[in-house]
């Protein structure tokens, strides 16, 4: 069975960012890049700024997020 960190892009570590969620083989909290698009900015905006986060890790995470609210939703 594939757990949670396994299928999406994230890691959870108390020693790393005092186990803050963040991108899988960076110390760039997972918060950060929906606080950027919150504000308006584009995934191109915060890759720019956190090139340790790939674009395939990005989207996989919008994606896995975007799945799991409508999965939620009542009647679907």
């Amino acid at each position: 069975m594939t757990t949670l960190t396994e299928a999406i892009p994230i890691s959870i570590d108390k020693d790393v960012m005092s186990g803050t969620l963040v991108f899988r083989g960076t110390r760039v909290p997972v918060r950060t890049l929906f606080d950027y698009i919150a504000d308006g900015s584009s995934l191109d905006d915060f890759l720019d700024n956190f090139p340790t986060v790939s674009r395939e890790q990005a989207l996989r995470l919008l994606e896995f997020v975007t799945e799991s609210l409508v999965i939620g939703v009542p009647g679907n």
